[in-house]
């Protein structure tokens, strides 16, 4: 590893106590997926010491089976972002709330972490399963303009959105760069998604679009492709991830 330890021993001892504690009840916000999952496996790669992973998968399957009654809803694909949104709640048209940079953080992490690991390993195959199934979800939710709404099964604040479709963007084109998903099947969703996030930039580099802080469809809105979102690292950190794992799909 280039640099040396330093570069993660004051993470790994983070991580070992908060493995000492035992608890794996931390993750109940489907955010903290990406935050963590992946920092985790790859302290993993990096350590050989698998408690790190075994902690990291522990901690999912809570967030995924447990947490407010199980934050996935395996029969539809996609996730409530914490047990607030869990039905009864509903969108105002009837339909389940499932936010889509909410989404798109556990979409991503799916792949970064699974980048890590052995296709042989048990958890590998675990986290197949659930990615071909939002895939599966996420493929049927794309908008004819290549973008995802911010409520992704609902007309609720319906238009163009960055962050999540960026996120769905890298997702899919992970999938087809290592051969979980056909290409003659998603290029052409690529593409669309691609051309979507390519019409948020502005000529000044200024990122259109992004949908600013909160916790669900409604928060930041109305997001437009002039509205400075209040915090936006992380559409310009969505945006970079997508673009530049589409563009290996091209090559």
């Amino acid at each position: 590893m280039v640099g040396g330890t330093e570069k993660y021993t004051a993470i790994q001892k983070n991580f070992d106590y908060q493995i000492a504690q035992g608890n794996t009840h931390h993750w109940t916000w489907i955010d903290a997926i990406q935050m963590a999952m992946p920092a985790y496996a790859m302290l993993t790669q990096i350590t050989k010491d698998r408690k790190y992973l075994d902690y990291a998968i522990k901690s999912y399957l809570w967030t995924r089976d447990s947490c407010g009654g199980g934050l996935f809803n395996v029969k539809e694909g996609l996730w409530w972002r914490d047990k607030n949104f869990v039905p009864p709640y509903k969108e105002s048209d009837g339909k389940n709330c499932y936010w889509s940079r909410g989404n798109g953080w556990v979409y991503a992490a799916l792949c970064r972490t699974m980048s890590t690991m052995d296709k042989k390993d048990k958890y590998y195959k675990l986290l197949k399963k659930d990615y071909l199934a939002m895939t599966a979800a996420l493929e049927k939710l794309q908008r004819e303009d290549g973008f995802w709404n911010a409520s992704l099964a609902s007309q609720d604040y319906a238009g163009p959105e960055l962050s999540g479709t960026a996120l769905f963007l890298y997702g899919m084109s992970w999938g087809v760069n290592n051969g979980l998903l056909k290409r003659s099947k998603y290029q052409s969703i690529l593409d669309k998604a691609w051309k979507a996030c390519a019409s948020c930039v502005h000529n000044d580099g200024f990122l259109g679009y992004v949908q600013g802080s909160g916790d669900r469809p409604a928060s930041s809105q109305p997001c437009t492709y002039v509205r400075e979102p209040d915090f936006d690292d992380y559409g310009l950190g969505c945006f970079l991830l997508g673009v530049t794992e589409y563009y290996k799909t091209t090559k």
